[in-house]
């Protein structure tokens, strides 16, 4: 039956996080005790302040459509949110709110991106960039980087990715999957070069911005030159426990939101009632609501790095963002493990499920053949059974 299916369906990839997700859960269901460290999902119930504004939303019968870019008192405090953690202006006609960060880029490359288009990567790169491009008919470029450079692009290596079809460069900071975070000095280093080019546009996806150890968090839309060129991704799913809200947002120069608004409502419309008006509670608490969450990050964080320095053959930089590890695991590649042969991260992410009953995520999902992802948005009790299992595993 695939010979019915489009072409653009046949050619696109299974999210490499969810499949692995889809076959843990085969698993459980044989009877195996699987610990899952695929899913990027923070394993915190949502802070009670933010229950109450949903409860309050549904009392009020927040029950109809809502416009197609958000509500205007949730586009007013996602631009209060901008100005104070970022130092961005923008207007409420330069946000767009939609069904997840997700839609948020989907709508950003539907929009900009023309067949033959070409789209800089920074490898990692998270799983759904490289497909949600060639969907809107760009051409994936990834530009490589590894541990030595702590998975993060250089100006030089942009400068060398740059063609004359060049369109769009999109990343992430904090990163998924790495957990690396860009400096406003390298950020500003990335700016110098796309100031050369300036029909080339950025989508900063920051997410993750909260959940970042560093001293503070960098904005490349707030870097000269880069403002009107630059649209700015985020949303609730991540720093809030959010996730199965779907709410994500974008602050983009107001000709950008308008095509995403127009793209948005022949597509989903507005996005979910109730989740807006408790993502308005979210946006307007002070960071300090949920930094309880981010100290657990940090101290499950240091905890996997000790526990995975000790096995042999991990090479493991140290992340300032996020809930991942990314280790390179090429050290075991043409080795046989239990019968197993490992080839590439693909073999030794299976290898990890099957043997040692851990899933993890194989970096080829992110551009980065020689790595794993593991999430550690798991309690201290998961994270130390399942590094002893692939301890023991290897």
């Amino acid at each position: 039956m695939k010979a019915y299916l489009s072409d653009r369906i046949n050619s696109m990839s299974t999210s490499a996080t969810l499949a692995m997700a889809a076959k843990a859960r085969e698993l459980r269901n044989e009877g195996k005790d699987i610990i899952g460290l695929s899913l990027g999902e923070p394993d915190f119930n949502i802070p009670d302040f933010i229950k109450e504004a949903a409860k309050e939303a549904i009392d009020q019968n927040y029950s109809s459509y809502s416009p197609v870019d958000g509500y205007a008192d949730l586009k007013k405090a996602i631009a209060h949110k901008f100005q104070r953690d970022n130092a961005l202006e923008y207007t409420p006609a330069q946000i767009v709110v939609s069904t997840g960060a997700k839609q948020s880029l989907a709508n950003v490359a539907m929009v900009l991106i023309n067949p033959g288009d070409e789209v800089i990567l920074p490898a990692p790169y998270w799983v759904s960039y490289r497909d949600i491009v060639k969907l809107a008919g760009g051409i994936p470029v990834e530009v490589s980087t590894d541990i030595s450079s702590d998975f993060k692009m250089t100006p030089e290596q942009l400068r060398n990715a740059i063609t004359p079809k060049t369109k769009m460069i999109w990343y992430s900071s904090p990163c998924n999957p790495s957990g690396s975070v860009y400096s406003r000095e390298e950020l500003e280093g990335l700016a110098a070069v796309l100031r050369e080019h300036p029909g080339i546009f950025v989508v900063s996806d920051e997410i993750y911005e909260h959940i970042n150890f560093r001293s503070e968090h960098a904005s490349i839309a707030a870097i000269d030159g880069m403002y009107d060129r630059t649209i700015t991704v985020n949303g609730v799913s991540k720093a809030f426990a959010m996730t199965g809200w779907r709410i994500g947002y974008i602050g983009a120069p107001e000709w950008i939101a308008r095509a995403c608004t127009k793209f948005q409502g022949q597509i989903t419309s507005g996005a979910n009632a109730i989740g807006q008006r408790a993502t308005i509670a979210a946006l307007e608490a002070p960071v300090s609501r949920i930094q309880y969450m981010i100290d657990e990050f940090l101290q499950r964080r240091d905890l996997i790095l000790k526990l995975l320095s000790d096995i042999q053959g991990f090479r493991v930089n140290v992340p300032e963002g996020a809930f991942y590890v990314f280790p390179d695991i090429s050290s075991f590649f043409g080795k046989e493990l239990r019968g197993h042969t490992i080839d590439n991260a693909s073999d030794f992410a299976l290898y990890l499920l099957e043997e040692a009953h851990v899933a993890t995520v194989t970096g080829e999902a992110f551009g980065n053949p020689n790595c794993i992802r593991i999430s550690y948005a798991a309690s201290e009790k998961e994270i130390r059974e399942a590094v002893r299992r692939i301890a023991d595993a290897v």
